[in-house]
């Protein structure tokens, strides 16, 4: 209800005591509002001159009881008078608005109307056209004022300071100085010292418009920040002017900030196109250690920049993409990179009028080869191939750092090689090459390469490489990363495999054990779903050995003994091609080595590992399961600055441990009585490892290792900048070489130089694992269940089902009764037990996959696809 109208709180007629600042006021804060009646002077206040209102009792007091009846303001009146501006804003008074009320016009007016006030909903928080705008000039003004300040202070970088000399030190794992690799082929040549050829196949191969454009680009410049910002791969300027600016910033950071600076130095220099053109020849990076076109003149073709022709200068120029991928004397993939972007450079010079057809027809189809490399004395032996390893694996670990960056110098590179480790396999090789090896007598014996690596087992680290003659030898190209067929040694990773995830049986998949029985005779059919599977020509394919032996049934660790590939080829179909791919994968063997998984030869080690890679997976076995990546820099430097990502790798694990242990098992067994015996039995201590040769013997390795050591040693035949293997066969004299010859021979000359007076560490003794899972038609075990693995159904069998007397050339190979297990599970409750074998009834065979022609003995051919061709 109003005011006017309701009762007083005192109605026994005594005035209670007054509340407010002046008895003779109705307001309780302050003076009124404005427009308000002043009661004052009704009640005798100082307005009226004491004259008593109306109705006033005797002394001129009111009644209290008349006191509810006088006329004063509701709250509706109130706020309304208050959003007509009423009110002194007194201290006294109550608060307005923000001053005045939610709905009303702000008593005070603020700096900027946001929220906006006196609107509602959504209104509110759109911002008016004025405020957008000023918001604009306000940027717009703020971003010049600051492109003015950058411009005014941002110094241009003098372009001959970034070609100063600085070294990158190269440390030993103990830390004491290895090399020092310092880039002293820099030199700065004026443009009129420049050869125009060289000029303009430049700029038609990087910037055609750079004589009439801006020098920016801001696509690319939009491009790389973009890169920048989502964490992609970063970009280089896309301009010769953005390049030139690029390669003279002295610092090397990828950072937002410094691409500003880059696009402030470029404003200030684009009008300056032969200052431009001079500092860009001058300090762009061409590879062989040559920053300029003056050394890169020299080092690829001993001239003067002033003396390099069309046909020389296109291919300098093409060196400009990138030198490590078209330097065409590192490999045969970099010299047909080369050939096509030489021709591409010569056509855009054409294109362009720098040249006509008649220049261009001089200059032939092929490019002019470029000279030898002279190499620096500081990098003689495997010094190089210790600095090319460390190098790749920073720009690998670190995508920053790219080989220019490596080039300026300025680094400090911690690795982790061993000095005496690699002098003493350096030794080894060295000997073993010397002894056996005359190029004078036999053909045979050129161009012998040997690649070897030792990695820390459960660490990673990488004490050693062997990566060829040396670069003062002519040999470039580290052999240690080669990649050539590893053969047999790829044997192990199937077994592994079978034994980790399973093979397919009746009733489902079992993970079996070394002792499983599997035909191993010459020229057995291979089968998949109870089916031989077809080769190209039409008929059923037929695996070989390397030698023409019919063993039998025999178990997988005495196949692995004497390396049969009948077994191995079969297992791979059991196990599936994609599972033993990723065993592969998951041991460190990296993808791009590896051939087809598909293709039925698959488990005979037509893959091409690296030595390094190789010695890394076999380390997982001496690890008892544990997988580290293989690294060989722990620290760099730059200044005083520590970078980052180079800490030491984790060890995960990816084998069971009862797994690695029962493959050291084999794999020594292999070493004591083996293919591996001929070497390694002079060693004089615990040795597991396993030979391979190749198909037609283009390769021999052996991989093996101790506890704490393991080690990959490859041999095969190049001729140099001929990427194409020849055979071994004839070398040193041989009929053929085989892995368990010069390989393990290196190796064990190897571990005794390294391994003298050092405790004789002994391998864990193996828990058992899995069932024993034969295949079809092998005698059969009480507690084995039978298998739909392997070979065809007993009565389609090729081979005895009895146990062979034939014998191999290193002895009888019939198996004897072997150990079994009864086991739960996943096979690791399980207990060994020595029963007879009675003949075993025919079983189901597993799928598998596609075939290969016949053929492919010892590391096996190529192998055709059979998809399609069995009806599936």
């Amino acid at each position: 209800m109003s005011e006017h109208r309701r009762r007083s709180a005192n109605p026994g007629g005594e005035e209670p005591p007054s509340r407010r600042a002046s008895a003779g006021r109705p307001y309780a804060y302050g003076s009124p509002v404005e427009g308000a009646p002043d009661y004052a002077g009704e009640q005798g206040g100082p307005a009226s001159g004491g004259r008593p209102g109306p109705g006033a009792g005797p002394g001129g007091r009111r009644p209290a009881r008349e006191t509810a009846q006088q006329p004063r303001m509701t709250r509706a009146e109130m706020r309304k008078q208050g959003r007509k501006g009423g009110g002194d804003g007194g201290s006294e008074g109550p608060p307005n608005g923000r001053n005045a009320g939610r709905n009303g016009k702000p008593g005070k007016k603020r700096l900027i109307d946001y929220p906006r006030f006196g609107k509602s909903g959504f209104k509110r928080w759109m911002p008016s056209w004025k405020q957008v705008l000023s918001l604009f000039l306000i940027f717009f003004g703020g971003g010049v004022a600051a492109i003015g300040v950058a411009y005014a202070v941002i110094p241009v970088p003098s372009a001959k300071d970034s070609i100063k000399l600085q070294n990158n030190i190269y440390y030993w794992a103990d830390n004491t100085e290895m090399a020092r690799k310092g880039d002293t082929n820099k030199q700065w040549v004026e443009l009129s010292e420049i050869s125009r050829p060289a000029q303009d196949a430049v700029i038609a191969a990087e910037n055609e418009t750079f004589r009439t454009d801006s020098g920016i680009d801001p696509k690319g410049i939009a491009r790389a920040v973009y890169k920048m910002a989502t964490g992609g791969e970063t970009q280089g300027g896309s301009t010769i002017t953005q390049q030139y600016v690029k390669n003279v910033y002295l610092s090397q950071e990828q950072t937002l900030s410094r691409k500003a600076k880059e696009f402030i130095i470029t404003l200030k220099i684009a009008d300056d196109k032969d200052g431009i053109l001079t500092g860009y020849l001058n300090t762009s990076w061409y590879g062989r250690g040559a920053t300029g076109i003056q050394a890169a003149s020299q080092a690829y073709y001993g001239v003067d920049a002033n003396k390099v022709d069309i046909c020389q200068g296109a291919m300098l120029a093409g060196l400009l993409k990138g030198a490590a991928l078209y330097d065409p004397t590192l490999n045969q993939a970099n010299h047909d990179r080369m050939q096509e972007r030489w021709n591409y450079v010569l056509d855009r010079m054409q294109a362009t009028k720098a040249i006509t057809a008649e220049d261009r027809a001089k200059c032939g189809q092929k490019f002019p080869e470029p000279i030898a490399v002279k190499a620096p004395a500081s990098l003689n032996g495997e010094v190089s191939y210790l600095v090319d390893t460390a190098n790749q694996f920073i720009m690998a670990k670190d995508k920053t750092i790219t080989e220019a960056k490596l080039a300026r110098g300025g680094y400090q590179i911690y690795t982790t090689f061993e000095k005496d480790k690699v002098d003493a396999l350096k030794t080894a090789v060295d000997q073993v090459k010397g002894e056996v090896l005359d190029e004078s007598k036999r053909e045979a014996d050129k161009f012998v390469q040997v690649g070897a690596a030792s990695v820390r087992p459960n660490d990673g680290a990488i004490v050693a490489i062997y990566g060829g003659d040396g670069i003062e030898k002519g040999h470039y190209s580290n052999n240690a990363d080669s990649r050539v067929p590893v053969g047999s040694t790829f044997k192990p990773f199937v077994l592994a495999a079978a034994m980790q995830y399973g093979v397919q049986t009746k009733s489902g998949t079992t993970q079996l054990n070394p002792d499983s029985l599997y035909l191993a005779d010459n020229l057995s059919p291979i089968y998949r779903d109870g089916k031989p599977l077809i080769g190209d020509d039409g008929k059923p394919y037929k695996q070989r050995n390397d030698s023409p032996v019919t063993p039998g049934y025999v178990s997988l660790k005495k196949a692995m003994q004497y390396s049969y590939n009948v077994p191995f080829v079969q297992l791979g179909q059991d196990v599936g091609g994609k599972t033993v791919e990723k065993m592969v994968t998951e041991l460190g063997i990296l993808p791009g080595s590896l051939e087809p998984s598909s293709t039925l030869t698959f488990p005979l080690g037509t893959s091409h590992p690296s030595s390094i890679r190789m010695a890394s997976a076999y380390s997982v076995f001496a690890a008892r399961g544990q997988q580290t990546d293989p690294y060989s820099v722990s620290k760099v430097m730059h200044g005083t600055e520590e970078l980052p990502n180079f800490g030491k790798p984790q060890p995960k694990k990816v084998l069971e441990q009862a797994v690695a242990d029962n493959i050291t098992d084999v794999l020594e067994n292999v070493a004591k009585n083996g293919t591996g015996k001929k070497g390694t039995e002079s060693i004089g201590r615990p040795v597991a490892g396993k030979t391979g040769t190749t198909d037609a013997g283009t390769s021999a390795w052996w991989a093996g290792y101790t506890p704490d050591l393991s080690t990959a040693v490859g041999m095969w035949r190049e001729e140099a900048g001929n990427p194409k293997l020849l055979s071994l066969n004839g070398t040193a004299g041989h009929d053929s070489v085989h892995g368990g010859d010069f390989p393990t021979e290196i190796f064990a000359r190897y571990m005794k130089i390294i391994m003298k007076g050092k405790p004789v560490l002994d391998f864990p003794n193996p828990a058992p694992w899995g069932q024993e899972v034969d295949s079809s038609g092998a005698p059969i075990s009480p507690s084995a269940p039978a298998s739909t693995s392997a070979s065809a159904p007993a009565e389609q069998s090729t081979g005895p089902t009895e146990p062979s007397t034939s014998k191999s050339p290193e002895g009888p190979l019939s198996p004897s009764p072997s150990n079994s297990s009864t086991c739960q599970g996943n096979g690791n409750n399980c207990g060994p037990s020595r029963s007879p074998k009675p003949s075993k009834s025919p079983s189901e065979s597993a799928s598998g996959s596609p075939s290969a022609p016949p053929g492919g003995g010892g590391g096996g051919g190529g192998a055709g696809n059979l998809l399609g061709m069995m009806g599936q």
